[in-house]
């Protein structure tokens, strides 16, 4: 297997379409309009790699194409890929594998050191395209190449990562430089949350949630991961103190312009 960042020069080349979905490919995603098999589908493109290596029917399903191909960097991204290159040995890392692309495209806290493996890779709590910082991990490793390269270079990301993926896996603690601030906000919105400063009123009926964030919460970004654990509704109504008054915002479910299968499968997001 080898991996190749897409562009157009790819567009007839036969090829695995892992996380994003290009034209002629097999697809291995989770985003809308994929056709990826059946039996190999789930709510992180992570998760669909991971059936795949772990399958009988992987080269049915493959149909002999060795190129690995995704159109944009993010977390599920690069994870899903890595699995695709690396087969059958990933499945040792299983569940830190699939609880970092839950943090990463669904701001899911499934365990400490998966939101961390995401914050490290993507630079950001919730995977956007607003995230410009480009990737910690890969900033690490370009050294002083990274100003020259990494900026809107999602190709060179993936290059310098891959090769050392599994030593963030295996020793997440070894890299906290990378992830401490990032997780910092985290654990103090979710400490918001336990203790109360930071409020959630579920209305069953309606199945709408309504946060209401501690005033210490807000700097400009929105505690995406603390609000995933805590709420239950299929729409969120949040309060954000802003000086004398509130700011306000109407989020779906931060799954929810992904075709999942465990997950509520929403029609359209905001």
């Amino acid at each position: 297997m080898r991996f190749e960042f897409y562009t157009e020069a790819l567009e007839n080349t036969p090829k695995l379409s892992v996380d994003g979905t290009v034209p002629n490919s097999v697809h291995l995603s989770h985003w809308e309009g994929n056709e990826t098999a059946a039996e190999l589908k789930a709510d992180t493109s992570t998760e669909i790699a991971l059936n795949l290596v772990a399958s009988p029917r992987r080269d049915e399903y493959t149909k002999g194409i060795d190129l690995v191909t995704n159109n944009h960097f993010d977390c599920d991204g690069v994870l899903s890929c890595w699995v695709v290159l690396n087969g059958e040995r990933t499945l040792q890392y299983r569940d830190i594998l699939i609880s970092a692309a839950e943090a990463g495209d669904f701001s899911e806290h499934s365990s400490d050191d998966g939101v961390r493996v995401s914050i490290a890779i993507q630079g950001a709590e919730q995977s956007s395209p607003n995230n410009d910082d480009g990737s910690p991990f890969a900033q690490m490793l370009a050294g002083r190449e990274f100003v020259t390269r990494i900026a809107d270079n999602d190709a060179f990301a993936y290059e310098l990562i891959f090769p050392e993926l599994e030593k963030l896996l295996t020793n997440v603690n070894a890299f906290e430089p990378l992830w401490r601030e990032g997780w910092k906000n985290v654990a103090d919105a979710i400490e918001s949350f336990e203790s109360g400063r930071s409020q959630v009123r579920e209305y069953v009926d309606s199945r709408i949630s309504v946060v209401t964030l501690a005033p210490e919460l807000f700097h400009g970004t929105v505690p995406f991961t603390a609000i995933s654990k805590y709420v239950r509704g299929e729409l969120f109504l949040i309060a954000i103190p802003s000086g004398d008054g509130w700011l306000y915002r109407l989020d779906y479910p931060y799954y929810s312009w992904a075709e999942t299968v465990v997950r509520h499968t929403f029609v359209t997001a905001i």
